[in-house]
């Protein structure tokens, strides 16, 4: 069953140099269960995606976002924010710190997301759910910000996600700035929120991170998604010339010296006519001087000429 279908999905932020086409033209599913990852260079539009789809971005959101039956970039913000936001989509915002006020406690910002949402059941029974749910103890909930770890602000983050025990939970660079074993140990609390049925979508610059838990994989670059199919069609076939190229740069322990892709992004203040890649693209051909559609592979489809006699 379909629990997320994104359809033309632009966003823009507004600049004093004019416009940034943060996102543009992002289409994919994602049924029930699953799990989808995003990756690609800092500054392609990631995070700008997640926050479009719980709604942060909406004044400068287009396109279609239909969320279990419901289309709701249509809905007003009101019902949106009783009916959708935190209940059945909620979001791990990058850099847990930052996501914390340091003058309240753990159960204080807690009580807040409760009382926010409207929340008028046992308070403390589904604050002590969601913190067993990433391995905390109660004790935690007395503690300010600063008392807790790296890897525990992290989990707390993660727990006031999942509070209200949403059907899809966006996750943005939840590892980033953590150390192995912590990292290790946020990347297993995501394996078993999946096997426990939860539906997620993890935002990273890391390919090998989202291996472990992602069934289906989008590629970003220059706010267009360039390449999407599943896990294993991205990893063991990937299309597109810049997915290759992310690939080639994970050190490996048979040749630990990664290549790496020449040039720099284009900037989404002045997006180029033409394939958004061909400045960086070792293969380009004479067609890429026009800006590619979406041609389809078996799980997906993949923005680039080379795959346009295949369709």
């Amino acid at each position: 069953m379909t629990l997320l279908k994104v359809d033309g999905l632009s966003s823009t932020y507004s600049s004093s140099k004019g416009p940034v086409y943060a996102v543009d033209d992002v289409d994919f599913e994602l049924n029930s269960g699953e799990s989808i990852g995003i990756a690609g260079e800092s500054a392609c539009g990631k995070s700008t995606l997640g926050l479009s789809l719980i709604r942060m971005l909406s004044d400068s959101t287009s396109g279609k976002i239909i969320f279990d039956d419901n289309s709701i970039l249509e809905m007003d913000e009101s019902k949106f924010n009783d009916e959708i936001r935190w209940k059945k989509i909620s979001m791990v915002f990058q850099g847990a710190m930052n996501s914390l006020d340091p003058v309240f406690t753990i159960n204080e910002q807690f009580m807040e997301i409760l009382k926010q949402h409207k929340f008028d059941g046992d308070s403390k029974k589904i604050i002590l759910e969601a913190m067993n749910s990433v391995s905390l103890e109660e004790h935690v909930l007395k503690k300010y910000p600063h008392e807790l770890s790296g890897g525990m602000k992290q989990r707390v983050v993660i727990a006031m996600a999942l509070l209200l025990k949403p059907k899809f939970v966006i996750a943005d660079e939840p590892t980033t700035a953590l150390d192995v074993l912590i990292q290790a140990q946020i990347i297993n609390l995501l394996k078993s929120l999946k096997k426990d049925g939860m539906s997620l979508m993890l935002i990273t610059h890391d390919l090998a991170v989202l291996s472990e838990i992602a069934d289906k994989i989008g590629i970003m670059y220059g706010g267009q998604m360039v390449e999407f199919g599943s896990s294993e069609q991205i990893y063991k076939n990937p299309k597109h010339p810049y997915t290759q190229g992310l690939l080639e740069s994970i050190p490996t322990l048979s040749d630990n010296t990664p290549k790496y892709i020449k040039g720099i992004p284009p900037s989404l203040l002045d997006l180029p006519t033409q394939c958004r890649f061909l400045e960086r693209c070792p293969l380009s051909i004479e067609k890429c001087k026009e800006l590619p559609p979406k041609f389809k592979t078996k799980t997906g489809y993949v923005r680039c000429w080379l795959y346009e006699e295949v369709t």
